[in-house]
């Protein structure tokens, strides 16, 4: 019985997830977690590659221990950052999205090219921590004289453990400089903006076989955990979806890219996934109701706190899609600054949360419904979110969509998908 090995990290752990077909089924047993998150060096948020590196090698001993033979392995993580190189060296540190760094370059950045452009080019919707922004800002703090490579998070995981130094499609298009045309990186955007040349390869397609370690294949997956996530979504026919973590990622499968002026106006990402489009938005996910409960209540069961949100009449939402919720230094005082009536006990905070998050569900998908043409009568939810009975029910409430709600591990499914149609292609 052939085994394969899911690393899917996340902004806040990390999990190892061993996969194999039996009896017509996927079955998978979890071998290793750790935990992950940014760190603060020098007044930046950056990620600790050194201690993901570790932590996957060290998932991989426990896997082996516990199944000796494994055919395969693949590692997916959040999109847009990566690790600057120069021959085989790391050029640290590696920035975390969440940094403000590419404040000033994404104004510079866009008199060069103006964003209608590059979406026209890319269908990537703007984010303030979009790859490209990254990579200007770092030009323009000569961080990338004599560097020879960059590599994607997971790209950079994989090196680590084979050598090989990988470009994988899905996780390039999150950056704003892959082509909605041609599915490879833009000529145009890069030499416009005077980006090296050099640092963009061919783009290779998840599947594709990479190298070894430890006598196991090392294979390319849907490397954003998004693609892999949609890839993992037992769905009956195409519906809208949410991938619910710290942030919820909706969207739909569509052929082919749309980049018309809606779609930008209501700013829409169109990304790379396994034979197909994903037509997505990028918007606030439990980020806003983690930090509360670091904030306001550390410790207190989940359980507890969607039960109190739950007997809350507090009525007041907010725009979790605005930037103040984006990395404040305090999430309540985020709160209270765009509320007129004040929360007055922290379940109070959490409905407002959870209501807030919904309606921006309700927005997102009545977009996504105008600019596709279509009309969808379910909508799909997988991940940590989709455990949270609570705000499933104001989601189906807001948007009147029926909600399917699969707590699993999409993204570690999708991910040993593609690995096993890898060997059997």
């Amino acid at each position: 019985m052939k085994r394969y090995l899911a690393i899917d990290i996340g902004a806040s752990s990390g999990r190892h997830i061993v996969g194999w077909r039996e009896d017509g089924a996927l079955k998978t047993e979890e071998v290793y977690r750790f935990p992950n998150g940014v760190t603060e060096s020098e007044g930046h948020l950056t990620w600790d590659v050194a201690a993901l590196i570790g932590h996957v090698k060290a998932g991989v001993d426990a896997a082996l221990k516990r199944f000796p033979e494994i055919e395969s392995l693949s590692i997916d993580t959040w999109g847009v950052d990566y690790v600057l190189m120069k021959g085989d060296e790391p050029v640290l540190p590696c920035y975390a999205y969440r940094d403000s760094r590419t404040e000033a370059a994404i104004g510079k950045a866009h008199e060069i090219m103006p964003f209608a452009e590059l979406y026209r080019r890319t269908g990537i919707q703007f984010q303030p921590f979009n790859t490209l922004y990254q990579l200007y800002a770092d030009k323009l703090a000569g961080r990338l004289a004599g560097v020879t490579d960059f590599l994607m998070v997971p790209e950079y995981l994989m090196y680590a453990l084979c050598g090989a130094k990988s470009h994988e499609y899905t996780n390039a298009t999150t950056g704003g400089m892959v082509s909605a045309q041609t599915g490879e990186y833009d000529p145009a955007i890069i030499g416009t903006l005077g980006l090296p040349g050099h640092l963009f390869r061919p783009l290779q397609r998840p599947g594709t076989v990479i190298g070894a370690y430890r006598g196991i294949k090392v294979v390319l997956c849907a490397t954003h955990d998004t693609g892999s996530a949609v890839e993992g979504i037992p769905m009956v026919a195409d519906a809208p979806y949410i991938s619910s973590g710290t942030w919820s990622l909706l969207g739909v499968k569509t052929p082919r890219p749309l980049t018309d002026a809606a779609s930008q106006r209501a700013n829409w990402s169109n990304e790379g996934g396994v034979g197909y489009n994903r037509y997505q938005k990028n918007i606030m996910g439990m980020w806003l109701v983690n930090r509360l409960r670091e904030e306001l209540c550390p410790g207190v069961p989940w359980d507890a706190i969607t039960a109190g949100a739950r007997a809350s009449d507090f009525d007041g939402t907010v725009d979790a899609n605005a930037t103040t919720f984006l990395a404040p230094a305090s999430m309540k005082r985020a709160f209270d600054e765009a509320l007129s009536a004040k929360p007055e006990t922290p379940s109070d905070y959490f409905r407002c949360a959870y209501r807030s998050l919904a309606l921006s569900y309700r927005q997102a998908i009545d977009e996504l419904e105008r600019n596709t043409g279509r009309r969808y009568g379910e909508l799909y939810i997988v991940g940590g979110g989709a455990k949270n009975a609570f705000l499933n029910e104001l989601t189906e409430a807001a948007t009147g969509k029926q909600v399917i709600a699969l707590p699993i591990e999409a993204t570690a499914l999708g991910n040993l998908k593609i690995q096993m149609n890898a060997e059997e292609a």
